[in-house]
């Protein structure tokens, strides 16, 4: 398995695409409903096979994920070659907090001397969509063009 199974929920609100999958592989209702009763592990196989499917699918489609925390926010770009670092971080013993917009917001504007802003770019240590995966796995979050340029603009005018 690449990624993850889906869990139960995620694959309910997938439940016609699933169906797709079985009739593309040869399996009609009937099939799957024995294949579940007496080939556990061949179904389970097949839930596995199509949640990887569907993830990749998706991880191909993420540009923009980050990363937020009272210390730091991190803002993650994946073009098709590198992973692009946009970071937030306290300066000394600051108390600016990045754990929401409305606070990353205001400490732009009201304390911009007390954050230290970088950026970095890295190749993929995998492939882009599995570092995108583990990253996700690790507690990123989807993230926007918008806060990107947002935070680019930022950086260009503190330099």
């Amino acid at each position: 398995m690449k990624y993850r199974t889906l869990k139960e929920d995620e694959l309910l609100g997938l439940e016609e695409e699933f169906k797709q999958f079985l009739i593309v592989n040869g399996i009609h209702n009937d099939e799957w409903v024995k294949m579940n009763q007496e080939e556990t592990d061949k179904a389970v196989e097949l839930v596995n096979i199509f949640s990887d499917t569907v993830l990749q699918t998706v991880y191909e489609k993420i540009k923009f994920i980050e990363h937020r925390s009272e210390e730091a926010c991190m803002v993650f770009q994946f073009t098709s070659q590198e992973i692009v670092l946009i970071g937030l971080s306290r300066k000394g013993d600051s108390k600016v907090n990045f754990s929401t917009p409305e606070s990353i917001h205001e400490a732009l504007i009201n304390d911009a001397g007390a954050i230290r802003f970088y950026k970095t770019k890295k190749k993929f240590n995998k492939t882009r969509e599995e570092d995108i995966h583990e990253m996700l796995e690790q507690g990123c979050v989807l993230s926007s063009e918008l806060f990107w340029n947002a935070l680019e603009n930022a950086i260009s005018e503190v330099k």
